[in-house]
């Protein structure tokens, strides 16, 4: 396992399986100054990885990759144990984790070429104009504060590209996911990257300001709830370090009038049950021109039937616990509230009688402003229709939503989706006849209060970047 100090620790993280209920491993903590003492080391470590080749770089990000690969059986389960999510979409998530180290290490160099600048319009005089370009530096070390749901794939989005750009890092992660924490740290030491170059701190959220505000942190990442992205960006703000926040989001996904009804209740679903449909990227609105409305419910209730719960541990499972007691009965509390208002259970929508964190998936229809359904972030299996009565109002429901991280349209007309998708919706992404996930060669993020800033792609990786100008004149 990988390296850890040996101080007396603060806290203590005790796992639980969201299946069962049960306790599993607890882990010792870090102390505050502990942490900052991880991040100094970080940062010494960093000043030489900044002058280390992209090939050497590139060498060990490949080497990441392998190390996933290697243990994904070993890092799937341990997913299942601390979080929930079922063994298939595990080994899923760490296949993407692979990809992504792979994909950067083989791009991240062009990415950061430096770009020359065009210096000879109005240039006047004896001597050549001046060269000038932009270049991209490391910023240094980048603290990121990461999220339970897809405890890899959250981490490696962001380290692949950063740990490519020069850049080190100190990951503060989910406390009910420490021992997922401590593994991908665990990868790049395997890998062979310098020891310090990328450090886990097992540290309370309620610590976490100290280092924040520690001068060896360069700048933030974040990817969470609005409220933990507010309050880290108002600390990182009042200290001038920069920050990229993805936070929550409620996708609408507009099906119109030409679309296949059984067609597009298969992108829903598929979109809406993502990790059990605990993803800020899941579809979780449903904007359905009244004129196939009917016709969409009942395919999408067919469609949704299909994810059974089940032991996560069993590769045919398609739906495991949520991720904590408390979370599922957040679901239930806000499908209950829907319904008060006059939502409709189609499907679903009881807490099952059982030991452990279930909640079924769950089909509302009649969904209108008020509700929780339709103002609030479900982060769980519930899919809510809304009706629209054509193209311009199911856009102004899908943009009048104060999240906007994804939206995707529906259409057998795909030049009149691209036109929607491109032109109408506020969303850091839009797709058409698919649902929207997160992709390496794809720009990452929202807009409104689903955060700012970008991962992922030429993009992300520039984010942690000093973005400089350099002009050489001549004597």
């Amino acid at each position: 396992m990988a390296k850890t100090k040996t101080l007396a620790a603060a806290h203590s993280f005790q796992t639980i399986n969201p299946a069962t209920g049960e306790n599993g491993r607890a882990y010792q903590g870090h102390t505050v100054d502990q942490a900052i003492s991880i991040a100094a080391d970080v940062h010494r470590e960093q000043r030489d990885w900044r002058r280390t080749p992209f090939s050497v770089r590139s060498d060990l990000m490949k080497n990441a990759a392998r190390s996933i690969r290697n243990n994904r059986e070993r890092y799937a389960r341990l997913m299942t144990d601390e979080m929930g999510k079922t063994v298939t979409d595990g080994l899923a998530e760490l296949e993407k984790c692979a990809w992504c180290c792979q994909f950067f290490a083989e791009r991240a160099e062009e990415f950061l070429r430096p770009i020359p600048q065009e210096m000879s319009a109005n240039h006047a005089g004896p001597k050549p104009p001046p060269r000038a370009f932009v270049t991209f530096n490391p910023l240094g070390v980048i603290l990121a504060v990461m999220p339970w749901n897809f405890p890899f794939w959250q981490v490696m989005r962001f380290a692949a590209p950063h740990l490519m750009a020069g850049n080190a890092g100190v990951l503060k992660h989910a406390s009910n996911v420490p021992g997922c924490a401590l593994a991908v740290e665990e990868i790049f030491q395997e890998a062979g990257f310098p020891t310090d170059i990328f450090r886990t701190v097992l540290l309370s959220s309620r610590d976490l300001k100290p280092l924040i505000e520690d001068p060896h942190i360069a700048a933030v990442t974040l990817t969470g709830s609005v409220a933990a992205g507010k309050s880290v960006a108002a600390t990182a703000g009042a200290v001038m370090k920069k920050g990229v926040f993805e936070l929550g989001g409620s996708d609408g996904y507009i099906v119109l009038e030409d679309a296949d009804p059984v067609a597009a209740a298969k992108i829903c679903a598929r979109g809406r049950m993502v990790n059990g449909g605990q993803s800020c990227i899941a579809a979780k609105r449903f904007v359905v021109v009244e004129r196939i409305r009917e016709a969409f419910e009942r395919a999408l209730i067919e469609e949704m039937r299909q994810y059974v719960m089940g032991d996560p541990n069993d590769p045919k499972t398609r739906l495991g616990p949520m991720e904590s007691v408390h979370s599922r009965d957040q679901i239930a509390r806000q499908v209950s509230q829907s319904v008060k208002k006059g939502a409709e259970i189609l499907l679903g929508g009881e807490v099952p009688k059982q030991p452990g964190a279930w909640y079924p998936a769950t089909v509302l229809s009649n969904v209108l402003p008020g509700q929780p359904a339709h103002d609030d972030e479900v982060f769980g299996p519930v899919a809510a229709v809304i009706s629209a009565k054509d193209e311009g109002d199911a856009i102004r429901i899908v943009n009048a939503s104060h999240f906007g991280l994804g939206a995707a349209v529906i259409t057998g007309d795909t030049a009149r989706g691209e036109r929607i998708a491109a032109e109408e919706l506020d969303a850091g992404a839009a797709f058409v006849n698919e649902n929207v996930r997160s992709d390496p060669r794809l720009a990452f993020g929202g807009v409104k209060d689903s955060g700012y800033g970008r991962e992922l792609s030429d993009f992300g990786i520039r984010e942690f970047c000093n973005i400089k100008s350099v002009l050489v004149e001549p004597l």
